[in-house]
């Protein structure tokens, strides 16, 4: 299906009559932000609509450089811009995360972002849209991608915990995200005692915890006597395993919290001892999933296998085809 009012650029998508970009990989006149992760959120937009979560995520990012003029717009409300109802759902993916639904000639287009459909403590559900075109993430579109239940990865880093009481755990998170949706299934799990932070992530937790998500008390790993560590379980970034400042930790349990962890190979390389497979994406029985309860016209499959998926949307039924976006990272996950 061609549509002479929602093009691809060189920037991304482009609605004509609303003169917006959704996500642009580069500063543009107006965008809409579908959620505040740093390849779909950039700086020097004169114009910028999203949730109010996006954009206070774009804010302690970015300063003043979040955008010009910043607009808030709230889940399920309806704005018209250039004759295009354009409207935001929650997609599940982290905080302030959203969907973009168009409506324009009597076509519906639902834009996802990055998705998922498991539960998570620190925000909204995913919601499915009917609609005419689907333009979805492939981050893991590959049948290989099965994400276990995120309850019984973290029983197993607790296990682990109990098993070497005289180590402590130091698991791989991604700042935004990553980070508050572990300390909130941890908190789910029971597990009650404080979290140490890499100082990198203490920023976008404090926000969560403004944006009204608990996530239980936590405490700087900086300055902390060794032993003290011992029995703990410390969140860092990724790769922090490997820098001068992990050699204080009391012989660290590395792990890292990613749907890459699927991949033994990638474990191995980052020297990940316990690998815990939690996304913040759609695994493929849920893209499939998602597909079928849309039940789109048509499928665009944007930044992931796109091939992969393009071939099964077909293989059900539904013309699809990609989209092959330049610009989005399928790592920060």
């Amino acid at each position: 299906m061609e549509l002479d009012w929602l093009k691809v650029t060189p920037r991304g998508l482009f609605c004509v009559p609303g003169d917006f970009w959704i996500d642009p990989t580069g500063a543009v006149p107006r965008a809409i932000i579908t959620h505040g992760h740093g390849d779909h959120a950039r700086a020097g937009h004169a114009r910028v609509l999203a949730t109010k979560e996006t954009l206070a995520i774009m804010r302690r990012r970015m300063g003043e450089e979040a955008g010009g003029t910043l607009e808030t717009m709230a889940y399920g409300e309806t704005r018209d811009i250039g004759g295009v109802a354009v409207r935001l759902v929650p997609a599940g993916h982290i905080l302030g995360s959203a969907q973009v639904v168009l409506e324009h000639g009597g076509t519906r287009v639902v834009v996802s972002g990055d998705y998922k459909r498991r539960p998570d403590p620190t925000c909204p559900p995913f919601e499915p849209v009917p609609c005419d075109i689907f333009v979805t993430e492939a981050t893991f579109g590959l049948p290989v991608f099965r994400h276990p239940d995120d309850a019984g990865e973290i029983d197993r880093l607790l296990h682990s915990v109990t098993l070497f009481p005289e180590r402590c755990h130091l698991v791989g998170v991604y700042a935004l995200g990553k980070c508050q949706r572990v300390l909130a299934l941890l908190r789910r799990q029971g597990y009650e005692e404080p979290v140490f932070l890499h100082g990198a992530l203490a920023g976008m937790v404090e926000l969560y915890e403004q944006c009204g998500v608990p996530l239980g008390p936590v405490l700087p790993a900086t300055g902390v006597a060794r032993q003290e560590l011992q029995g703990k379980i410390v969140l860092a970034p990724p790769g922090a395993a490997n820098e001068p400042w992990a050699r204080r930790l009391p012989d660290p349990v590395v792990a890292m919290a990613s749907g890459w962890m699927r991949v033994k190979q990638r474990a191995k390389q980052r020297g990940v001892e316990l690998p815990l497979v939690i996304s913040d994406h759609a695994d493929w029985d849920e893209l499939l999933q998602t597909i079928r309860e849309v039940a789109p016209n048509e499928i665009w499959v944007t930044h992931g296998a796109e091939d992969a998926l393009v071939r099964q949307a077909g293989l059900m039924g539904f013309a699809a085809r990609p989209l092959s976006l330049a610009g989005y990272d399928a790592e920060e996950e």
